[in-house]
């Protein structure tokens, strides 16, 4: 999944690249728009489920750190790169 966020793409969910909010403040406080919300693929599961890579910076395809969560954003790791 890493991999498709630096290339840009394709994505399975339309929601896969979204603004996430931070809203749960688990992440560093930075300005809206600079998370960025990624489906990690459950298996067995039909619909998005839990697991999630959230990554911060505002040029997409760059990063500045990625996170994974899941819980559905109740706990993060920050992705090693």
């Amino acid at each position: 999944m890493v991999r498709l966020i630096y290339q840009g793409g394709p994505f399975r969910y339309d929601k896969d690249g979204s603004v996430f909010g931070n809203r749960e403040r688990i992440l560093p406080a930075k300005n809206r728009g600079y998370y960025r919300e990624y489906t990690v693929r459950t298996p067995g599961e039909r619909s998005r489920g839990a697991r999630r890579i959230v990554c911060g910076g505002f040029i997409p395809t760059t990063p500045d750190a990625c996170y994974y969560t899941d819980d559905h954003y109740a706990s993060f790791r920050r992705i090693a790169q």
